[in-house]
């Protein structure tokens, strides 16, 4: 789900925009990887307390 959220989100944010996704779901950091990679896009992951992930995404 926090993929799909994504996807929308991005069609609103300006090329060089960044939206940030904060997520527990455990396959985030994988399914976004995939997904900019397919997308042209940036990601970067950090891991925060509580099993949560930071994900910044840069449009392409």
């Amino acid at each position: 789900m926090p993929l799909l959220l994504a996807k929308r989100a991005l069609r609103d944010i300006p090329v060089g925009g960044v939206l940030e996704v904060l997520s527990t779901d455990a396959g985030s950091e994988r399914d976004f990887e995939s997904f900019a990679r397919l997308a042209g896009h940036q990601v970067s992951c950090e891991r925060l307390p509580d099993d949560v992930l930071r994900l910044m995404i840069i449009k392409a």
